[in-house]
């Protein structure tokens, strides 16, 4: 029993203003890019960027959180557009992970475990607006690029054409047996 051969799936291009877009800065050479990471390479993608970009921040501007969240902003986004379309769920669930993580060279927690964990916790508590808003961020771009697929499957689904009805194939109801019946 052999398949039948599977077309293979066509790309569908971007309508509207952000066709306009890429293709504009396509056309100078320039595109974003299109690589698919699992979820587990999301998550350890932004945490590692978190972590490091944490480190460059403790380093050259003191810790400042405000720097820190605007970078968390950006791996927000980077991480729901690169997160393949199976593991659309772990975007969201990876980022305020990652956010937490890079925390720790830029809190003001002493000496010891318990200090810095209430260090990573002062910071949570006092910059949560970020948190919250990076994480709605990712949750929003992952909805949509859910959306577009699901669309896009709909579209390419081929339309089923509806066969003409039967006359029923039971003895009772066809017009054979009703004949025999009959004086």
């Amino acid at each position: 029993m052999s398949r039948p051969a599977r077309a293979p799936a066509r790309r569908t291009r971007p309508l509207g203003a952000a066709a306009g877009a890429l293709a504009g800065l396509r056309g100078r050479g320039l595109s974003w890019p299109n690589p698919r990471l699992t979820g587990l390479g999301t998550g350890l993608l932004t945490t590692g960027a978190m972590l490091g970009f944490g480190c460059l921040d403790a380093l050259l501007f003191s810790g400042s959180p405000a720097v820190y969240s605007g970078f968390f902003l950006f791996a927000c986004v980077a991480c729901a557009m690169w997160v393949r379309p199976a593991d659309l769920l772990a975007g969201p669930v990876t980022v305020p992970l990652a956010f937490t993580a890079g925390l720790l060279p830029i809190n003001d927690g002493g000496d010891g475990f318990g200090a810095q964990a209430v260090g990573v916790f002062t910071v949570l508590s006092l910059h949560a607006g970020w948190l919250y808003s990076g994480t709605l961020l990712t949750v929003l771009i992952v909805l949509v690029r859910r959306a577009t697929l699901v669309s896009q499957r709909r579209r390419q689904r081929p339309t089923r054409t509806t066969r003409p009805s039967r006359p029923p194939r039971s003895p009772h109801c066809s017009g054979a047996g009703q004949a025999r019946s009959r004086p």
